[in-house]
């Protein structure tokens, strides 16, 4: 089967010069009316995204949102920002309404599922990673030439997690081992097979006093590139000192499986993580009152954690969660109390291969702190991941996630609407990526392929897919 162009559900075409124009709709599933989201995060969004006020009275016409580019332009011809240019507000006003929705178009096609997708901080390079122990690095203003083509060691199970390093110098790599990889991304080898072409260092992140084994669902490196945070399936965080070369923290931090761990912002002195117990926890590692006692707990989801998203302000983030919700939280609503988190389930379910229960769809839990939930997508099966949009091009004004579906989901933050739904795959998507700079947006799914969607009217025609399709096996 090839590629068609893509299905896409959007409520609205809007006409600017006669020219067709794909733009994010406001609408939301029939008969649902999302609340209010919190008054703060929607100002914070408005300000990110919105134009200057001063817009208005300097170039005539009809006040209305979105301000078309022909006002916008207008209105930088006439310096009503008295920069002479556009602000950062203003950048993402226009961008932030062409969605990257038109493709898909061919990345790459292999026959084993990708478990990973990542742009780098700047967008320069693109990393995917495949539970056939593969993991290939991109250059993406190469004509997505593959820059480095990495071979596992110590490999279990798949990929579970990558990290790029803030310098891009380095890319560390994760599986069902307590064994963290790094590798040299700037060398000169494009064939990098572990201990055979290049040096794979292994970072131990055992104690010696322990013998049992454990995996590491997810890996991030800090800031300034000096430590490594890790979320393990013995129900802990890691954070491990690069320049000493040794681990320098474990927190016995949940009573499940730790599947999802980020720095809170530029500092690293704040640690978010999510488990299987239900619960997302704050740390704060510059005043551990107590051993393995958390800043605070934030309550809400019914299910595990797949995934955390950290807005990069030190006080929202987003999880994905296995009771088919994205919920947005402010940690300054966080609590200390873990006992209202005692199981509501009156069920027996199992993600892993069970469809979610229909009448669980509509539970809440009774002591949910968070700001505001996102419902549509479906996670199961695997740990399906969710972000926000990037903030240079878009106000982190969406929150765009992979599904079990087939399918990548993209919300407005503030009012929940549902304004792209990108349909190509055949199996689930657990991970994409939107560039930071640029309308483009990488979704790599179960079914091999890695492809890149873009904003419409490029005028470049999409690769179809019998022009380069292999044979694979479906997985159920």
């Amino acid at each position: 089967m090839g590629y068609a162009m893509s299905r896409l559900e959007i409520e609205s075409e809007l006409f600017d010069g006669g020219n067709t124009v794909h733009e994010a709709s406001s609408s939301t599933r029939p008969g649902k009316l999302f609340p209010k989201v919190d008054d703060e995060i929607s100002q914070l969004t408005n300000l990110r995204s919105g134009p200057n006020d001063r817009l208005h009275q300097l170039v005539p016409g009809k006040q209305q949102l979105p301000v078309s580019p022909v006002r916008m332009l207008a209105g930088r011809e006439s310096n009503y920002s008295g920069k002479g240019r556009f602000s950062s507000a203003d950048r993402c006003h226009m961008l932030s309404r062409y969605l990257p929705v038109n493709g898909p178009w061919l990345v790459d096609q292999t026959t084993s599922r990708a478990y990973v997708s990542q742009f780098s901080a700047d967008g320069s390079l693109f990393v995917a990673g495949f539970q056939g122990s593969n993991i290939r690095i991109y250059n993406v203003d190469r004509g997505w030439k593959v820059q480095k083509n990495i071979l596992a060691k110590s490999f279990r199970w798949t990929v579970t997690d990558t990290s790029l390093s803030p310098d891009q110098r380095y890319l560390v790599y994760t599986s069902m081992s307590p064994v963290v990889h790094i590798v040299n991304v700037g060398s000169s080898t494009t064939e990098s097979f572990a201990n055979v072409t290049e040096i794979h260092e292994g970072l131990d992140f055992s104690s010696n006093d322990r013998r049992y084994s454990f995996g590491i669902f997810s890996v991030k490196f800090s800031t300034d590139g000096r430590e490594l945070v890790a979320g393990s399936s013995d129900d802990s965080i890691y954070v491990y000192d690069l320049e000493a070369n040794k681990l320098s923290l474990r927190i016995m931090a949940h009573s499940a499986d730790v599947n999802t761990v980020t720095f809170a912002d530029e500092s690293g002195n704040l640690i978010y993580s999510g488990s299987d117990d239900n619960l997302c926890k704050v740390w704060d590692r510059r005043c551990f009152v107590a051993k393995d006692k958390p800043a605070g707990v934030l309550v809400g989801h019914l299910e595990g954690i797949t995934f955390l998203d950290s807005r990069g302000d030190g006080r929202y983030f987003i999880s994905n969660g296995k009771d088919q919700t994205i919920k947005l939280w402010d940690i300054r609503k966080m609590s200390s109390d873990t006992s209202c988190n005692l199981g509501y389930r009156n069920f027996e379910w199992d993600y892993r291969w069970m469809d979610y229960p229909p009448q669980a769809r509509d539970l809440k839990h009774p002591s949910d702190g968070s700001v505001a939930t996102y419902k549509g997508h479906s996670v199961l099966r695997t740990l399906i991941r969710c972000y926000f949009s990037p903030e240079y091009s878009t106000g982190q004004k969406y929150i765009y996630t992979g599904s079990h579906d087939s399918r990548v989901y993209i919300y407005d933050v503030v009012t929940g609407a549902q304004v792209a739904v990108l349909k190509h795959h055949t199996s689930p998507v657990r991970d994409c990526s939107w560039h930071p700079h640029y309308p483009v947006l990488v979704s790599s799914s179960w079914d091999g392929d890695v492809v890149k969607w873009e904003f419409p009217g490029n005028g470049e025609a999409p690769v179809l897919a019998n022009e380069r399709r292999v044979r694979r096996q479906y997985y159920d």
